[in-house]
C-alpha cells in the first residue's frame, strides 16, 4: 500500500530530526526548564518519541512500552502548583538516541500493522476519530515537539537539518 510507505518514510524523517536535536543538544539545555509550565529538553523528547509508539498502536491495551521507560518521564507539563516528578534526569542523550533509533527501525513493521480503514482510533480519549486520522494527528504531533526542540537549538545558534524523507 502506497500510504503505508508514505507513512514510514514520513515517521522515519521526524524520527531522525528527534533524534538530531537530542543529539545536537548541549549538556546544559539538556536538563533544564526550558518554558513554563516547567518542562525540560529530555522531557519533551522522550514524551515525542513514547508517544509516536504508543499511538501507531491500533489500540492502547495491550501496549509494551521500552524496557527502559518510567511512567513520569512521559509527563510534559504539571498542573499548576505541581511539580514534575522526579527532579533530575532520567535519560541520557545517547539511552534517547537508542529508543529512537530502535522506533525508527521497527517502523516499517509497526505500520504494517495498522488498519488504516478503521473507523475508530482505538484510543477512548479520541471517540468517533478514524485511525488513519489518529495516525496522522500522531504525526503532527510528532512534527510540533520536533520544532519546539528545533527552537530552543536555534536559539543557541545550533542549526538543526530538514529531512524530508527517510
Amino acid at each position: 500500500m502506497e500510504l503505508k510507505r508514505a507513512l514510514v518514510g514520513q515517521f522515519r524523517a521526524g524520527l531522525a530530526m528527534l533524534r538530531e536535536c537530542v543529539e545536537r543538544c548541549p549538556d546544559d539545555l539538556w536538563e533544564s526548564v526550558v518554558d513554563k509550565p516547567p518542562r525540560t529538553f529530555w522531557r519533551i523528547a522522550y514524551h515525542a518519541a513514547f508517544y509516536t509508539e504508543f499511538y501507531l498502536g491500533q489500540e492502547h491495551t495491550g501496549f509494551e512500552a521500552w524496557e527502559k521507560h518510567v511512567n513520569h518521564a512521559i509527563m510534559t507539563f504539571a498542573e499548576e502548583g505541581e511539580e514534575l516528578p522526579p527532579e533530575g534526569t532520567l535519560y541520557s542523550q545517547s539511552e534517547l538516541v537508542e529508543y529512537i533509533d530502535l522506533l525508527s527501525d521497527r517502523m516499517s513493521e509497526i505500520v504494517e500493522r495498522l488498519d488504516l480503514d478503521s473507523p475508530e482510533s482505538g484510543f477512548p480519549w479520541y471517540p468517533n476519530f478514524a485511525k488513519l486520522d489518529h495516525v496522522l494527528l500522531t504525526l503532527r504531533h510528532l512534527g510540533v515537539h520536533v520544532g519546539q526542540l528545533q527552537e530552543l537549538l536555534f536559539g543557541r545558534g545550533i542549526e538543526p537539518a530538514w529531512i524530508s524523507r527517510r
